[in-house]
């Protein structure tokens, strides 16, 4: 492979015209296509092999038009101090309010509060619910300014008026963070590189790789059904591994120029070597990404296996681009060690032939390796040990800030119609070939009604052919709560035993079962999915560093910063540690998605760092030098761009903890809390340290797997054979024309 790579490097370097124009070509037509593309909605939420998916899937069928998957928007009244919204004045408010709200071309339904008995025991508090024919995410803008529009109006009589629902849902604003990164990112490059122009290019090329990749998405959204938040995740990976991967490969030219090579040999070594590591390294992503399949959530498969494509452009530009824009700067690349002279070029070192940081740090280390793997591994297993209190759940509007009119809604609710209120279960009763179909009904309205945690049971609401009917049962507990969890179950449990006696069905749905399922879910695939994931690139590695031992102690090291990392998030967001420095206003269960997704996401860059750093001290080994010296020469070429490459990952993905959305802050937090124990504990101390005491043991594979596996090359060996070989058909010409 890396005598491949290394022809592709010099072809592009050579011709580089070319190659900028068929990514310019791909960005425009990316560009075009995603212009002229129908606006996306939001992605089908579907779990397919849930319960409360196959009760709104009923729903669809026995109810034709109710719009079980439509949003709702609850518009909540709350009288003044003293006075009660039966008061002649607040009612006539209320009802001008429905007739104005029913009147929106989206509206299939505005309930009056005193003929629904919407109002509370006390009569402070009311709240009228409106259904509308299309998702959230589909409602037009139009719409949306009505509802609020209509609140506006409301409150101009004196009462507090608050709108809760999902009606008002909007796609989570990145562009600060993505704004953040890139600036720190530039920052870090400049420093890491001594050069404006050497900096400029990694940004440049990922940001072209996102471009494609987003644009690629936007304009296949409409028929993939990709809906509009399936580039979040693209542009954040995407962002990250392009500058990373760019990084890597401009660092290693830089390295070639200065040990004497011209630039086109130089790129195409850069390419050869560094450009092997990014391969295997993208793939280590993509297959953490594309993994996600296994949770069998459709939503969230599209998302991976869209962040995979603009990872495999990233991996793409930074083999072809990054040589190519080499070729167009020319001699103002400047060989490492040197710097620009706007930043310092030209002048004398203070202290001339003094070892580099990262040198300094792998001799420690190898000197002290039994105190550094003892007080790296102590450390992040104190990090993990909140994780004992895991609770996991799905975010309502009481995660959402107080300043939300949603979370001050859903407060008022709770206020006046108890904590459950805000997250009730429809029961749907299936008796279709019952002989007493609403005696069925009744029963199990009866039974649900006297079930530990019910606050109430409503009358059973059956369709027009009255095979079918629905139960709004309302919980005592909060939607996020274990006990509402463990009253779903329950009312499951009684399900079963009507089946049994009637042969009707009943089924539980809602946003909060909905909410359940999907969390256990996503437990149920945790396991598969990491034994998937991790196993693959264990096979993986094992083909990059032909050793068994290396890639064992990754995967085991990964395990280590990813139990770390969900231990931060769980004293954050769970207890609260930290929660006023990180904008936490509410603490609650953390998101059931945040593990699986930490994983995928996590593992990928981890073995990013691992693939980088360890096949330079690879490298060192196979080229004669013995092991201990051989971690110290890894660390003397790689300690520098992988810690840059880690700051700029941190700083991307930091810049999303400013975002109002919880999900997005806790994303956010998680992966950069992660990417920094796994960058500067696991792979700068513990993988060092390990790698001293195993010595010769690290590259042990026995000779038979030796002899099975395909030599992948990415230390470049082959290289060096190929340079001999160059050099003997040189000299045989000079002998011929001698």
């Amino acid at each position: 492979m890396a005598t491949f790579l290394y022809k592709l490097g010099r072809l592009a370097f050579r011709r580089r015209h070319f190659v900028a124009l068929i990514w310019v070509a791909l960005l425009t037509l990316a560009g075009v296509g995603a212009a002229s593309a129908p606006t996306p909605g939001s992605t089908s939420f579907s779990i397919p092999g849930t319960e409360a998916q196959r009760a709104f899937d009923l729903l669809e069928e026995r109810f034709p038009g109710m719009s079980a998957d439509g949003a709702t928007a609850r518009v909540v009244f709350k009288a003044p101090a003293g006075e009660k919204m039966t008061d002649a004045e607040h009612e006539a408010t209320v009802k001008d309010t429905v007739k104005e709200l029913s009147g929106g071309s989206e509206v299939v339904s505005v309930a009056d509060p005193f003929k629904a008995d919407a109002v509370s025991e006390d009569g402070t508090i009311a709240y009228a619910q409106v259904r509308y024919e299309v998702s959230g995410m589909e409602l037009k803008e139009s719409t949306k300014d009505a509802l609020e529009q209509a609140a506006e109006d409301a409150r101009e009589s004196g009462l507090t008026v608050e709108i809760g629902g999902d009606a008002l849902q909007a796609v989570p604003e990145t562009g600060t963070g993505e704004i953040i990164g890139i600036a720190v990112a530039a920052v870090v490059l400049v420093i890491t590189f001594g050069s404006l122009l050497a900096a400029g290019l990694p940004l440049l090329t990922a940001i072209i790789g996102v471009g494609i990749g987003v644009a690629s998405i936007t304009a296949l959204a409409s028929t993939l059904d990709l809906g509009s938040t399936t580039s979040t995740l693209a542009t954040m990976i995407g962002l990250a591994v392009g500058i990373d991967y760019a990084l890597f490969i401009v660092s290693r030219y830089r390295a070639e120029l200065a040990e004497g090579r011209e630039r086109e040999e130089a790129a195409g070594r850069a390419v050869g070597t560094a450009g092997s590591a990014v391969v295997f390294a993208g793939l280590t992503v993509v297959i953490a990404l594309v993994g996600l399949s296994v949770v069998n959530i459709p939503m969230l498969t599209k998302m991976g296996v869209a962040a995979a494509g603009t990872v495999a452009i990233a991996v793409l530009i930074a083999l072809t681009m990054i040589p190519a824009l080499l070729g167009f700067a020319g001699r103002k690349v400047r060989p490492a060690g040197e710097k620009s002279k706007l930043l310092g070029g030209g002048r004398t070192p203070k202290r001339p032939g003094r070892a580099n940081m990262g040198t300094r740090w792998a001799s420690f280390v190898v000197r002290r390796p039994v105190a550094v793997l003892l007080l790296g591994v102590l450390g992040l297993g104190a990090a993990a040990v909140p994780v004992s209190s895991l609770e996991l759940g799905l975010g309502d509007d009481g995660s959402q800030p107080t300043s939300t009119t949603q979370r001050r809604a859903y407060d008022l609710l709770s206020e006046g119609f108890g904590p459950g209120f805000n997250g009730p279960l429809m029961v749907v009763v299936d008796a279709d070939g019952s002989d007493d179909a609403q005696g069925v009904f009744d029963d199990v309205a009866k039974q649900v009604g006297d079930l530990d945690g019910v606050v109430t049971a409503m009358p059973p609401a059956p369709n027009e052919a009255g095979d079918t009917a629905t139960i709004t049962v309302i919980p005592d507990s909060k939607p996020s709560s274990v006990t509402t969890e463990d009253l779903v179950h329950a009312i499951r449990d009684t399900g079963t035993d009507v089946r049994a006696d009637t042969g009707a069905e009943v089924l539980v749905t809602g946003a909060t079962a909905m909410n359940i399922d999907v969390s256990e879910k996503l437990n149920d695939a945790l396991v598969p999915y990491l034994i998937l994931v991790v196993g693959l690139a264990f096979l993986l590695l094992i083909v990059v560093f032909r050793s068994i031992l290396v890639p064992l102690k990754a995967a085991l090291g990964f395990l280590l910063s990813v139990m770390a990392a969900l231990g931060a998030v769980v004293a954050v967001f769970q207890w609260g540690w930290l929660s006023g420095l990180m904008g936490v206003e509410e603490t609650g269960p953390v998101m059931s998605m945040m593990p699986i997704f930490m994983i995928g996401v996590v593992f990928g860059l981890a073995m990013d760092y691992e693939v980088f750093l360890v096949t330079r001290m690879r490298e060192a080994y196979v080229h004669g030098e013995k092991p201990t010296q051989a971690v110290v020469t890894g660390f003397k070429h790689g300690a520098r761009v992988v810690t840059a490459a880690a700051v700029i990952m941190i700083a991307v993905f930091s810049g999303f903890i400013g975002s109002s959305e919880s999900m997005v802050k806790m994303i956010g937090f998680g992966l950069a809390i992660a990417v920094f124990f796994d960058a500067f504990i696991v792979r700068m101390a513990i993988v060092p340290a390990v790698l001293a005491l195993l010595g010769r043991r690290a590259w042990w594979l026995p000779k038979w797997l030796d002899r099975v596996l395909p030599n992948v090359d990415v230390e470049g060996e082959g290289l060096r054979a190929h340079a001999a070989a160059e050099a003997d058909r040189d000299d045989d010409k000079e002998l011929v024309r001698a």
